[in-house]
C-alpha cells in the first residue's frame, strides 16, 4: 500500500491543524494504521494509531486529549486532528500502516509508511 501525507504547516502554539494519510494500491479496511513524528536527533517515536474499523483508538500521553486520529474507509484515509499545538509538538509526522488490523505503538510493527510532513509550532 502506498501512504500520502499532507496538512502539515507552520503555525502559532495554540493553533490547530488537520494532517491527512491517502492510502492507494491495496485494501485500506484491511489496516491499522498509526502517526509517528521524529524531531531533529531524535527517535521516532509513537503519536495515536486506530485500528481497521476505527473503533479503537489510541494515543501517547504527550497527546492525549488534544489529538485525534480518525478514519474514513470509504476515502481511503487516515486523518489527526491536532489541536492546542505546542513547540514540543515540532516534528516530521508520518503515518503508517499495519497490515494485521489492530495497532501497535512499535514503528517496526508497521508494514508501509507515508514520506512525512513537517509540522513547525512557533511559541
Amino acid at each position: 500500500v502506498q501512504l500520502q501525507a499532507s496538512g502539515g504547516g507552520l503555525v502559532q502554539a495554540g493553533d490547530s491543524l488537520r494532517l491527512s494519510c491517502a492510502a492507494s494500491g491495496r485494501t485500506f479496511s484491511n489496516y491499522a494504521m498509526g502517526w509517528f513524528r521524529q524531531a531533529p536527533g531524535n527517535e521516532r517515536e509513537f503519536v495515536a494509531a486506530i485500528n481497521w474499523s476505527g473503533g479503537n483508538t489510541y494515543y501517547a500521553d504527550s497527546v492525549k486529549g488534544r489529538f485525534t486520529i480518525s478514519r474514513d474507509n470509504a476515502k481511503n484515509t487516515v486523518y489527526l486532528q491536532m489541536n492546542s499545538l505546542k513547540p514540543e509538538d515540532t516534528a516530521v509526522y508520518y503515518c503508517a500502516a499495519r497490515s494485521r488490523g489492530y495497532y501497535s505503538t512499535r514503528p517496526y510493527e508497521y508494514d508501509y509508511w507515508g514520506q512525512g510532513t513537517q509540522v513547525t509550532v512557533s511559541s
